[in-house]
């Protein structure tokens, strides 16, 4: 039975935040990757670690920066809007729906909306021995991946809002309550709770006020 959740990043490019398995998850480059690359995979723990959370920051930077040229390009846009795309997730069109409906509802300084084109990331299925994940390339663009196992264990909803949170800016907090998003599978599968705590509401409220001004100036810098 998964009661922990796993993130696992990459060195090189490659950033995961992952709600995953109780045991810690690893993997490992294959040689022509390793040529190519020349990325290390390292897995991080139930507790958290150095590599979690630079994964946890890379995907939420690499949005704001996304979101930021889009703004610079477009100056008369005043919303701040991250768009994503499900049509590589078809079985779970309903709960990433209403994961956007719980965080549009709960922030105000960012918003979600699902698009066709120019999105900023996806969300993919399937099966994968790590659970389910956020990943970035670390240029604006990445996925959220929904496990079929882990979903089925635990409320799919939460799991989607959860990953969801990291695109947004939040870290994992697996020794919170259940009553905190963030703590993913920490609190085991009874738990049902898919709504943002205050403070996780609070906190997204700031990254997105404070990150998205300074990423604003760079890209005017950049110019």
């Amino acid at each position: 039975m998964h009661k922990r959740y796993v993130s696992v990043a990459a060195a090189l490019g490659l950033a995961v935040a992952a709600l995953g398995t109780s045991s810690v998850a690893s993997a490992a480059t294959s040689a022509d990757s390793a040529k190519s690359t020349k990325a290390t995979v390292s897995a991080a723990r139930y507790a958290g670690s150095a590599e979690e959370a630079a994964a946890n920051k890379a995907f939420f930077e690499a949005v704001v920066k996304a979101v930021a040229e889009k703004r610079a390009a477009n100056p008369g846009v005043k919303a701040v809007t991250v768009t994503y795309s499900t049509q590589r997730a078809p079985s779970f069109r309903q709960q990433i729906a209403t994961s956007t409906s719980i965080w549009n509802a709960a922030v105000s300084n960012v918003k979600l909306q699902e698009g066709t084109s120019g999105t900023s990331f996806e969300y993919r299925e399937g099966n994968d021995p790590r659970g389910s994940y956020a990943s970035t390339n670390g240029h604006g663009r990445g996925y959220i991946f929904l496990d079929y196992r882990q979903n089925q264990q635990y409320n799919s909803t939460r799991v989607t809002a959860h990953e969801t949170g990291h695109v947004l800016g939040l870290p994992d907090n697996y020794r919170g309550p259940c009553s905190e998003l963030m703590s993913g599978g920490g609190p085991g599968t009874s738990c049902q709770n898919a709504q943002p705590n205050a403070a996780e509401r609070a906190r997204v409220n700031q990254l997105w006020a404070n990150g998205l001004a300074k990423a604003m100036k760079q890209v005017e810098a950049a110019k």
